[in-house]
């Protein structure tokens, strides 16, 4: 048996485990050259090798095991040449959509980084300018508690993964004023995800460019009333009106920290000075 290799032998010298080379031969991609009848041991040749070097490498380059092993079924410089073009498609595709994964990442870094440098100062508003938003939203049900959101927030995770929606991997919602001012802090009227889009369609809207009067809340989603007090108090001692709902964007929430009270969301109203004579 010195001409072959066991196949602890051989999955050793491709780095990859027995359990792959026997689900290759379960599947009919790479057959052993001999199997022991008495034992059921599976045992290749060295002439193997190179087949099962093109399988793994072509494995690498990102076909599937049923592309390799129609390909594999005859294949020649006329066949291989046309297939890696139009794997070559597939890459670009695969790393512009990797590009843009990796923007919304670092978005939601930086966002984290900004909140954990406020955090010091959490109990103070600010004013900024920010620039339009896109945002891809669900309708919350009555009651609108926070059953309803989770699941409205689901539903938007939900479609735009179907749809492949380029969204930030964050969640937000918004909350009348109305229901604001009667201490109804947590009944959302929308759930929405920040997307980086142009689409038109009638379920993204736009928060609009403008002033904002923001405050981080730190803590669980139910005490959020207390950052909302501050906030409107903020509002009132500069004389801003508010003309806005609010728009709550989830900086550290479920995906980032597994303590509520490690949560970290950003309230924002858009606001405008009150004239003078107000």
């Amino acid at each position: 048996m010195n001409q072959y290799f066991s196949i602890g032998e051989l999955a050793r010298y491709q780095n990859i485990s027995k359990q792959t080379l026997i689900y290759y031969d379960k599947i009919g991609l790479f057959h052993p050259a001999f199997t022991d009848p008495e034992n059921g041991y599976r045992y290749y040749s060295s002439a193997q090798i190179d087949y099962l070097d093109t399988i793994l490498i072509m494995k690498r380059i990102g076909f599937s095991l049923k592309e390799i092993q129609e390909h594999m079924r005859h294949h020649n410089i006329d066949t291989t040449l046309p297939l890696l073009k139009k794997q070559l498609t597939v890459i670009d595709c695969q790393i512009q959509e990797l590009q843009l994964i990796k923007s919304r990442v670092r978005n939601r870094c930086e966002q984290m980084e900004q909140a954990q440098k406020r955090n010091g100062q959490k109990e103070s508003a600010v004013l900024e300018e920010l620039p339009s938003q896109s945002l891809f939203f669900q309708k919350v049900d009555a009651p609108y508690t926070l059953t309803e959101i989770s699941l409205a927030t689901k539903k938007c995770f939900a479609e735009s993964f179907q749809k492949k929606l380029p969204t930030f991997f964050q969640c937000g919602v918004i909350v009348p004023l109305s229901r604001i001012l009667e201490k109804k802090y947590t009944e959302a009227s929308f759930a929405f995800l920040p997307i980086e889009t142009s689409l038109d369609s009638d379920k993204i809207q736009k928060m609009p460019s403008g002033t904002y009067a923001s405050i981080f809340h730190v803590g669980s989603y139910p005490s959020i009333g207390e950052s909302y007090e501050r906030l409107l108090a903020f509002c009132r001692k500069n004389r801003l009106n508010i003309l806005s709902d609010s728009y709550e964007f989830c900086v550290n929430d479920y995906l980032t920290s597994s303590d509520e009270e490690e949560y970290i969301t950003k309230i924002m109203f858009r606001v405008a000075k009150k004239a003078p004579d107000s």
